[in-house]
């Protein structure tokens, strides 16, 4: 019988010459330098791959013999010299003289549940953790005072295998934090910092990690600690995971305990920024630390909301996260004695009219003076989702706004574009990304360059995709012959057949089958001999989400159809590493979801940054990008017509695009053996979505629109021991107490006929109810009768005059049109103060 087997893991040393790759491991600043991530994989490329491009874990495992050799390498050293060169110059700008984004003394915070850098730091899921990270690096490349608050999760999101019916498997493994480029934050004397609070009379104790983006400190939270009890330990272990129980715990360790993680460390954030309601229990938090200082519930609440912003991603209403009110007073009963208010004060912060639970997107309006959506067409949808929350307000006109997304152009750019770039648009071109008039040179890059580039990254696409697939493939027990059918059109030595990408999680909305509605037709369409399309699926579907998993299924019979066989793949394993070599190397990407039920939607950016043109229903970023020579889109069938009706209209909409448009550009090749107008195409799209769709443009926009507000109103709010907010707080408590006895009436005889040139005096008379005059705006809003109310009608402002009987007073205006045929106009009055951060913030508005 064999003895106890013991493990034992040998680290190898870094030659002192190698000293600072450890550095180079622990900062993800590698996980948009290409040439740092080279420099790991030339040691050993089969290891690199093993280990998921982790450089913590690579040095962890490679031969020591690899490192002495690379150590007297003269060919590596150098390439190591040049990389460190490029991260110290990078890491120096952090103090270089340029014009700041924000005043000095000023620190954002930004809050999210989950952070997508690189696949060697799997605790993310999607598009928001990918949205979430690239907002990090960009912070880090302009230099904003920025740090992130996250949760460190033992399991992010699982790695997926699909079987050869397409049923789907999520597998779950425990990440070893000591592979990951995370370290423990530590006090001053040497100790790791933990924090602790309360579960339901329970104490549940925190770690705090740190991991370096850059110039950027991200945070994490971590609650697998030795003095815990198992279940408190498993509250972060899995990204999503487990119950309701387990979601608002983890919600209140990400909003409380990050809260309290930032006092413990002495950061004081002058601008807090909620991504998604995940995080909102830190305006309770926050609110808790100010009210134990001595301030009252309202003014700290006032405070609070002045200079915290909140981004949702969510188009639907019931994908809002909520929780029963008993889990609210289950977790919170006793929080309360510390806000100094009763349960059902706290629980009114989360009620929406159409729901008896607590929704956190409530809680985070209400906790915030900046709300924004994440594309045009979104922040209309969220306007029109929270209208409930101002109810006197249009929903045109409440406080929600919009920044579209962007994504971060050295992560998703291809490597091969870089070189190609510096020679055509000259040497820091990547410092002026948001450069429209040098984008434009693209269109003058010449064709068979533009085309051997494309061809170039198609072909390494092609390469790890026949990887993927033949592993699939091998593991579901397929025959050899069998895969060279499925492989004949995705062969990187011949990269000339048109191919077809959708990679995205597989949610119902989504309609990842929408290209199956009439098969008939699809066959004739891309199965012909002469012009072939590929066409290739990745992405997961949440393991609770029966549909979604239901989608793969559908592709997977669908690929196995011998009319079809070779015309579609579907690839399993969609992670960061597959993303970037989908995005930059497929012809189309192809997009079909719900209208308007993309909030966004960032891979078409990805995409069309790298030169492949997007088909796409106009919603989301593309229905603000599309011009009509940039890519296709896909008009939205109206919503009345039921969803079989919509779905098949859009389905014929996508099928006379491939047939008359697509298919024909693309295969009109010239003698050069590429198609020109394809070509044409293909530069319009980098050219036009590249400036617009980068982040540095968004988290500019944030700046620019939100950050330096929030500063500038915290400021206000905050000086003289809080005086601005305690004024806001009464004033506000006074005119709520008020307003329902707010009443208009107009004492001019309404006239509907003048001659140009001349002017009507228009009196209204407001019944104040205890307001001073200066307390109300009475405001006529002016234009022509067609004006839709998402157009801006001119505004005027009546002028308060002597007060009348019955607390009345007299509010005036001469108006002098300048137009003549039809027009109209309205009055109404709303609260106005000169420190409030929207005019229409309270919800409250009274038309005559």
């Amino acid at each position: 019988m064999a003895g106890t087997r013991y493990q034992l893991e040998i680290n190898p040393q870094l030659p002192a010459r190698l000293a600072r790759l450890e550095e180079l491991a622990n900062n993800l600043w590698y996980s948009w330098d290409r040439p740092t991530r080279n420099l790991f994989s030339r040691l050993n490329p089969k290891l690199w791959g093993a280990v998921n491009h982790s450089p913590k874990s690579f040095l962890k495992r490679i031969n020591q013999q690899q490192l002495d050799a690379a150590a007297e390498d003269p060919v590596f050293l150098g390439a190591l010299g040049r990389v460190l060169s490029a991260f110290d110059t990078y890491q120096e700008t952090k103090g270089r003289d340029i014009e700041p984004r924000l005043p000095d003394g000023e620190l954002v915070v930004y809050f999210c549940a989950e952070f997508g850098f690189h696949e060697s730091l799997p605790i993310y899921s999607g598009g928001l953790g990918i949205l979430a990270g690239d907002h990090c690096k960009t912070a880090s490349d302009l230099n904003l005072p920025f740090v992130a608050i996250g949760l460190l999760y033992r399991q992010g999101y699982f790695l997926q295998t699909i079987d050869g019916n397409g049923q789907q498997t999520a597998i779950y493994t425990d990440a070893d934090f000591e592979d990951l480029p995370i370290k423990p934050v530590l006090r001053a004397d040497g100790s790791e910092l933990h924090i602790s609070l309360t579960l339901h009379q329970r104490k549940v104790e925190i770690k705090v990690w740190e991991a370096l983006i850059g110039h950027v400190r991200l945070y994490l939270l971590d609650t697998d600690v030795a003095c815990n009890n198992e279940a408190d330990c498993n509250i972060a272990h899995r990204l999503y995971g487990g119950d309701r129980s387990t979601r608002i715990e983890q919600e209140i360790i990400l909003g409380i305990g990050g809260a309290r993680a930032l006092a413990e460390m002495g950061l004081k954030p002058t601008v807090w920024h909620i991504n998604e309601g995940h995080a909102a229990f830190m305006i309770l938090e926050r609110t808790r630390q100010m009210v134990q200082q001595g301030m009252d519930f309202n003014t700290a609440l006032e405070a609070v909301a002045c200079n915290t912003i909140f981004t949702t991603h969510t188009a639907v209403p019931a994908g809002h996260d909520h929780f029963s009110n008993e889990a609210i007073a289950h977790y919170f009963n006793d929080y309360c004695d510390e806000l100094k208010i009763d349960l059902s004060a706290l629980q009114k912060l989360g009620s929406t009219p159409d729901s008896s639970e607590f929704n956190m997107t409530a809680l985070a309006v209400r906790g915030s003076r900046f709300q924004n959506g994440v594309s045009r067409i979104h922040g209309g949808v969220s306007a029109d989702i929270c209208t409930h929350l101002w109810p006197q307000i249009e929903a045109h006109e409440n406080p929600i706004s919009y920044v579209t997304n962007g994504v971060h152009v050295p992560t998703f750019l291809s490597d091969l574009w870089f070189d190609v770039f510096d020679r055509h648009l000259g040497l820091g071109w990547n410092q002026r990304l948001t450069d429209q008039s040098l984008w434009s040179q693209i269109e003058t890059l010449p064709d068979h360059v533009f085309w051997s580039v494309r061809q170039s990254i198609k072909s390494k696409m092609l390469h790890l995709l026949r990887h993927r697939v033949a592993e699939q493939h091998t593991r579901n027990r397929g025959s050899e012959s069998h895969i060279d059918r499925m492989l004949k059109y995705a062969d990187p030595n011949n990269p000339n057949v048109l191919t077809i990408g959708f990679a995205r999680r597989f949610a119902t909305y989504k309609r990842a089958t929408l290209l199956f509605q009439h098969l008939g037709w699809l066959r004739k369409i891309i199965a012909t001999s002469d012009r072939p399309v590929l066409f290739i699926f990745a992405g997961k579907a949440h393991p609770a989400d029966e549909p979604g998993q239901a989608l793969i299924r559908r592709i997977a019979e669908v690929a196995a159809m011998p009319e079809f066989e070779g015309h579609i793949l579907i690839v399993e394993g969609y992670d960061l590493h597959l993303a970037r070599r989908l995005v930059a190397g497929v012809d189309v990407w192809l997009n079909n979801p719900v209208y308007p039920l993309e909030a966004s939607g960032t891979s078409g950016m990805k995409a069309a940054i790298n030169g492949v043109i997007n088909l796409s229903v106009l919603d989301g970023w593309w229905g603000e990008s599309y011009d009509g020579t940039n890519g296709w889109g896909i008009k939205p069938a109206s919503e009345s017509q039921g969803e079989a009706r919509r779905d098949d209209e859009e389905a014929r909409s996508l099928y006379e695009l491939l047939q008359d448009k697509i298919i024909p550009l693309y295969y009109a090749v010239g003698p050069h053996g590429y198609s020109p107008g394809w070509v044409k195409m293909a530069k319009r799209s980098i050219s036009t979505v590249t400036p617009m769709f980068n982040s540095a443009r968004m988290v500019g926009e944030y700046c620019d629109k939100f950050y330096r507000r929030a500063a500038q109103q915290w400021q206000r709010y905050s000086s003289g021991s809080f005086t601005g907010a305690r004024q806001i707080a009464a004033w506000k408590t006074h005119v709520r107490t008020a307003w329902s006895g707010v009443a208009m009436r107009r004492l001019d005889e309404a006239q509907r006929r003048i001659a140009y040139g001349t002017g009507i005096q228009i009196e209204v008379a407001v019944q104040l109810n205890g307001l001073a005059p200066e307390d109300v705006t009475v405001e006529l809003l002016f234009g022509r009768p067609t004006q839709s109310t998402s157009s801006s009608p001119e505004s005027f402002a009546l002028q308060a005059k002597q007060a009348l009987n019955n607390g009345e007073h007299l509010y005036s205006l001469n108006l002098q049109p300048d137009l003549c045929g039809k027009v109209e106009y309205s009055l109404r009055a709303y609260p106005y103060h000169a420190d409030l951060t929207h005019p229409f913030e309270m919800g409250l508005m009274l038309w005559l």
